[in-house]
């Protein structure tokens, strides 16, 4: 079969998917628009009202806004690290899995830093960020690793785009497409034809892009470590936050990477591509990476309490007092478990390895959430003869309502995409990046697992 028959032949097993919406997709796409519509009318009520509508006081200035953040940019720069490493040492089993992996990087990256403008009280305020930056300032560093990221991953996306939306320009006329999506086809293509010269040229533009998103990751995640660290704030005062973040962010980010995968693969029936070995895969990277988060995790809070510095002390009895349950699920279940599951070889099954990840997350996002809160709720001088609530920190239905909002804005806008493209790239089916046959025969005797 020559180049052209393959790529009509995988034209038509994708353009179903592209072409016609099943009613169940679209009672899920409605459900989701009405959450995001929630989180407008909290937003709303937020700027008119001011921050006297969320949990967050002078106190705790930061709040589950700021945990939203923190996990969302952590996921985002461990996905460009993964990409790179996928793209740059041309992994065989990145096939199925490289573009969720770009997809979740960029939505993560456009949805995080929303949440840290939320902790804001005044965002008509928010050009002087850039009119007047302090290059002292590591939040000034913040926002330049950020945007620059955006730019970055955003460039090395629609590199890896271009020969599938060559392929869709190509075919898409012989299949009931809109003709708008007919256009941005055409359009983004860019006049791609899939010469020799074009591949080779297109090959090296992008792994260039992928060591470039490589080192932005490691940078950028390591400048937002830096904020906290920076500070003489009881529990941020570290010199190991930076590798903390990263190996804490690698955590999550292989986690919710196996948990889109388990979820695409059901949504969209992929079970073709992907297979139990990037599960099984998956599993131990995420093994590992339990480990050695483990083990900072057990650094952090042993060097603070042996230390036995009055402000340290007083931040632990509260973690082992009112966060006790938070405590323990973040820092026992949220890594022991995972350890435990994917320990054993036979528990290494796309449905074990989906519930590790899971647990996994969690317990990264109570971990944020006890390196944010309990902090801030332990300041050197302490407010006299206030309010209880401006002490202690609890989350409104604002703040919750809106976190849950960008969680639908982010499955709203991952299905639009894979209404639009594939979410398995044709281009890299073509090249033949796929397991070996060994691999691909025994795992499909497995497939119903």
């Amino acid at each position: 079969m020559n180049i052209e028959s393959r790529k009509r032949e995988l034209f038509k097993e994708f353009a179903p998917r592209l072409e016609t919406t099943s009613m169940l997709t679209k009672i899920y796409i409605g459900f989701l628009i009405v959450i995001i519509l929630a989180g407008l009318y909290a937003f709303y009520l937020q700027m008119s009202e001011g921050q006297i509508v969320t949990g967050m006081r002078d106190n705790v200035v930061w709040g589950i806004y700021e945990v939203n953040f923190i996990l969302l940019v952590c996921i985002s720069y461990s996905g460009a690290f993964i990409s790179g490493i996928l793209h740059f040492f041309h992994t065989p089993w990145k096939t199925a899995i490289a573009r969720i992996v770009e997809i979740i990087t960029v939505l993560s990256l456009l949805i995080g830093p929303i949440y840290i403008l939320l902790c804001m009280g005044r965002l008509d305020r928010l050009h002087y960020l850039f009119m007047y930056p302090r290059i002292q300032s590591p939040i000034t560093w913040d926002i330049m690793a950020i945007i620059t990221d955006i730019v970055a991953c955003f460039i090395y996306l629609y590199l890896t785009f271009i020969p599938d939306f060559a392929i869709l320009r190509d075919h898409c006329e012989e299949r009931n497409i809109p003709k708008w999506i007919k256009k941005m086809y055409k359009t983004l293509a860019i006049g791609y034809q899939d010469t020799k010269t074009q591949r080779n040229r297109l090959h090296k533009i992008t792994r260039t892009m992928s060591a470039m998103v490589i080192v932005l990751a490691i940078v950028a995640y390591s400048v937002l470590a830096w904020i906290f660290s920076l500070t003489l704030q009881p529990g941020w005062n570290s010199t190991i936050f930076a590798p903390y973040f990263i190996i804490g962010g690698l955590f999550s980010g292989v986690a919710f990477i196996i948990i889109t995968m388990y979820l695409v693969r059901k949504f969209y029936k992929l079970e073709k591509y992907i297979r139990r070995m990037h599960f099984k895969v998956g599993g131990i990277i995420l093994l590992i990476l339990a480990m050695l988060y483990g083990y900072f995790t057990f650094t952090e809070y042993f060097s603070r309490w042996f230390s036995h510095k009055a402000i340290d002390t007083n931040l632990l009895d509260k973690l082992f007092t009112r966060y006790f349950w938070e405590f323990i699920l973040a820092n026992y279940v949220g890594i022991l478990v995972p350890i435990g599951i994917l320990f054993f070889k036979k528990f290494r099954t796309i449905k074990w390895v989906t519930i590790a990840a899971i647990i996994a997350l969690v317990g990264v996002w109570l971990n944020r959430y006890l390196i944010v809160i309990p902090t801030l709720e332990t300041p050197y001088v302490p407010i006299q003869d206030t309010r209880i609530d401006y002490l202690f920190y609890s989350a409104s239905w604002v703040e919750i309502t809106l976190s849950i909002a960008g969680i639908a804005t982010f499955l709203l806008m991952f299905t639009l995409i894979g209404k639009i493209v594939p979410l398995v790239p044709m281009n890299y089916i073509l090249d033949g990046r796929t397991a070996p046959d060994t691999v691909q025969n025994k795992d499909n005797k497995k497939i119903s697992e």
